[in-house]
């Protein structure tokens, strides 16, 4: 379904780019800007990552620099299956985060400073399991090849501004089809995010919780994210929209609604139907724990959690003790609150302060 998800996406944008092609030079135009689709339909399944994660000027981290955030990400990561993905922090005081690579073999997860200054560790544990669900669901595929397209056309917009009106471009709609393209143009970003299905966030939202075990952590989390994504700006993402889709809330202003131009569902719709797993059968009272079965890795399986609790990761930058106490920076989704990671240990906290 995925793959079938991405081709028709990928049709659909490389289409559309045509089209603005034909209306800026007829024919000739739309050759044009097929050679140039499928150029950056090549080179954006193989770089795109890197444009995207170079955009919001992330930077690579280790279990030696951030012990306890790549820490996290190990143990989700074994847990879900997945090879371990790159980790990078990305320094932006908007809590947020996003996850990026063609494939799960090739895969990087990233986080600002501001998300792990803001949520706890159970709750920095949820975002990350979400966006490993989208590594998993290889929307990351989807996400980054979208970001790619959506600002070549644009671009072809601005072309057609400056030399549409070349009488030689062998355009047969004229002075039109030019002017239809500089409009068109403007709300290509729009029209991508209408392409990907508003679903994949649910589908992330509900795997992510089966990966981390606790549903309300992740609630929590999107509740603070929303909050603080509404009171800070992200300059870096402010100047690429394109790449807004990727992250786990909208890091721009003014999409809040399940409306026919939003990147991402209602926050407040995500967090009801975590809720509502949370009391499904498999989590327990509270949502507490993936217990359908214990699995080698699982966050359930006593054995793995001796202890310390998240395999050994005990407490990061978000508070002293690593225990879930009262959320900073936002309200949590529901007054039950997940259960403590466990007891603190000592070490480096990381380059994010």
């Amino acid at each position: 379904m995925n793959m079938l998800k991405t081709a028709m996406l990928i049709g659909g944008l490389t289409a559309l780019f045509m089209g603005i092609g034909y209306l800026v030079g007829g024919i000739g135009g739309m050759a044009i800007a097929f050679a140039v689709a499928a150029a950056m339909n090549l080179f954006a399944y193989w770089n795109a990552d890197k444009m995207v994660l170079r955009m919001h000027h992330a930077h690579e981290v280790d279990a030696r620099s951030a012990p306890e955030y790549y820490g996290i990400v190990e143990r989700l990561a074994r847990n879900a299956g997945l090879p371990m993905p790159k980790v990078y922090v990305i320094d932006n005081p908007q809590p947020n985060a996003f996850a990026t690579g063609r494939n799960p073999q090739n895969a990087a997860v990233a986080a600002t400073t501001g998300l792990l200054a803001t949520l706890n560790a159970d709750e920095v544990a949820g975002v990350m399991a979400h966006e490993l669900a989208h590594v998993q669901n290889r929307d990351t595929l989807i996400m980054t090849i979208t970001a790619t397209l959506a600002g070549a056309i644009s671009m072809l917009g601005n072309f057609a501004f400056f030399f549409g009106g070349n009488r030689d471009n062998n355009n047969p709609f004229g002075f039109v089809g030019v002017l239809l393209a500089i409009i068109v143009a403007p709300f290509a970003a729009m029209l991508v995010q209408m392409a990907i299905s508003r679903t994949r966030e649910y589908s992330a939202d509900r795997r992510g919780a089966e990966i981390c075990g606790q549903p309300l952590a992740l609630a929590s989390a999107l509740a603070k994210i929303a909050g603080g994504a509404h009171r800070v700006v992200n300059v870096d993402a402010e100047r690429n929209p394109a790449t807004a889709h990727m992250f786990i809330i909208n890091p721009l202003n003014g999409q809040r609604m399940d409306g026919l131009f939003s990147t991402h569902p209602a926050t407040e719709n995500r967090i009801a139907a975590l809720q509502t797993m949370a009391g499904e059968p498999g989590f327990g009272a509270g949502g507490g724990g993936f217990v359908a079965g214990p699995r080698p890795g699982s966050f359930s399986d006593a054995g793995a959690v001796r202890g310390a609790g998240f395999g050994g990761i005990a407490h990061g930058p978000w508070n002293g003790s690593g225990r879930t106490g009262a959320p900073r920076g936002g309200s949590g989704a529901s007054s039950a609150r997940p259960p403590s990671i466990g007891k603190p240990r000592s070490g480096p906290r990381g380059p994010w302060g």
